[in-house]
């Protein structure tokens, strides 16, 4: 069965007539069929977005609560199909795709209530010299009208509801481009919002190439805002493109932790084993450099390589398997290559390294030299890299000594270390004893330097999903 664009609250074919498989990362197989979007769909969605904005934005907030809350039911009701369809066109384990899909009502109910949250502020005028009493003003918000979201296949549900969800809830139109990989999540997911009443206009899906899609897309004058999460060059190519309008870009990574001598070792080998090697390493705060102190080194690799070579691999669908398929063959091949790179450069590979189709064996190396590519660049796959620091001074440094800064880690039992460590890191997100793989989806989200710009997180993404105006009510002179 061929599945339909979703344009405007209508599902129909697209113009085009093309359609491309979606194949399972693992085994090949046909997942599904989907149209691919043409230039005049794209038209269709944005003439159908603008009457849906204007709709939309007049709905008040309780009402668009309601629609919400009716969708995060079906979500719910739908979970186990989502997180079936997840699994089989990501390559996830079926149980990670399970508490994947799980969450997506709870996300979309978090975005409904902050959605209904928009309150302003009273401005003091008459603190301002030359002003008395004679004005009130204060702010007001009100939603940007057409968002564009671009989404990525390492979390095809809840990275599809954390840029659709909120902005929904803030009252715009929203038009999705999934990632060709996984775009049938977001297929399932749009049909709870449609099935749960969202009006004519407000919501549309378009699958296809991002290459012919995107750019189009995000240098549209009607968007007022753009939301992409992807790589780093594509965040560079679409803020070129963009023109005048709000982004919010979450971007690449290489994520460190650092593990001090006064660390829990058995508490940071556990955490790296799961934060590493999660959805295959395919996460932005994925685990990729740790950094120990020489004293504890040797111990730490000794705790950790046996609980890596517990992570068993094979069938997503089965729920033995505890680590699935990297999204493609080419790119578990990139991911071998840069492996064995590391060990051509005098690193050594203590556990993994090996490929199977799009397997990757969950891999560790020791003695990485920071400043290689193995260390610099965003792996995106499941292998560690560890180095060494001496100092609380020298850790932070080579915590910083990329161009990313999404997401750090650290262990120590020294407070004062721990407090230097959260001011001077430069990530968007530092955990105190646990690696970044971590997230509460209330909480802010987003990088620093080349990790992007703009925050995500319900209360953040509705924020910036939002105008602010100052309006000023004049009176008479006393």
């Amino acid at each position: 069965m061929i599945a339909e664009l979703l344009i405007g609250g209508q599902w129909r074919a697209s113009r085009s007539g093309r359609v491309e498989e979606v194949r399972s990362p693992f085994d090949g197989c046909v997942v599904g069929t989907v149209p691919i979007a043409a230039v005049e769909d794209i038209e269709a969605a944005m003439e159908a977005a603008e009457r849906g904005a204007a709709t939309w934005r007049r709905t008040p907030a309780h009402e668009r609560m309601q629609i919400l809350h009716r969708a995060a039911e079906l979500a719910d009701e739908r979970s186990a199909v989502i997180a079936r369809t997840i699994s089989a066109e990501n390559g996830k384990t079926i149980t990670e795709a399970t508490v994947e899909a799980s969450r997506s009502g709870d996300l979309i109910r978090l975005s409904a209530f902050e959605g209904t949250q928009l309150y302003g502020q009273t401005l003091p005028l008459d603190a301002n010299r030359g002003t008395g009493f004679d004005k009130i003003g204060f702010t007001v918000r009100q939603p940007v009208g057409i968002v564009v979201a671009i989404t990525p296949f390492n979390y095809p549900a809840l990275l599809v509801l954390h840029k659709i969800a909120p902005a929904l809830a803030a009252g715009n139109a929203v038009i999705v481009k999934p990632a060709r990989a996984t775009p049938l999540t977001a297929l399932a997911l749009a049909a709870c919002f449609v099935d749960a009443g969202l009006p004519d206009g407000v919501l549309s899906v378009l699958t296809g190439p991002g290459g012919e899609l995107g750019d189009l897309l995000v240098s549209d004058s009607r968007v007022r805002k753009v939301s992409f999460t992807g790589s780093t060059g594509v965040g560079a190519r679409i803020a070129a493109r963009a023109g005048v309008k709000k982004l919010s870009l979450e971007l690449g990574a290489s994520c460190p932790v650092i593990v001090m001598p006064d660390a829990d070792i058995e508490l940071a080998s556990s955490a790296v084993a799961a934060g590493g090697f999660a959805n295959a390493g395919q996460v932005c705060i994925s685990v990729q450099r740790v950094i120990t102190h020489p004293a504890i080194n040797g111990d730490f690799l000794d705790a950790l390589v046996p609980k890596v070579k517990t992570i068993r691999t094979g069938d997503p669908a089965s729920a033995e398997t505890s680590m699935g398929t990297i999204i493609s063959t080419s790119e578990a091949e990139r991911v071998e290559r840069a492996i064995a790179a590391a060990a051509r450069n005098g690193a050594r590979i203590l556990t993994g390294g090996e490929r199977n189709g799009s397997v990757v064996e969950p891999t560790v190396v020791a003695d990485v030299d920071p400043a290689s590519p193995f260390s610099q660049d965003e792996l995106f796959g499941p292998a560690v890299a560890v180095s060494t620091a001496a100092d609380w001074e020298s850790a932070i440094t080579q915590a910083n000594g990329t161009a990313f800064g999404l997401a750090a880690g650290l262990f120590t039992a020294d407070v004062a270390g721990a407090i230097r460590a959260m001011r001077e890191i430069d990530a968007g997100n530092i955990h105190i004893n646990w690696t970044p793989l971590w997230r509460a989806d209330l909480m802010p989200y987003g990088g620093l330097k080349a990790s992007g710009i703009g925050k995500e997180g319900p209360r953040s993404a509705v924020a910036e999903m939002t105008e602010e105006k100052t309006v000023v009510l004049h009176g008479r002179p006393w």
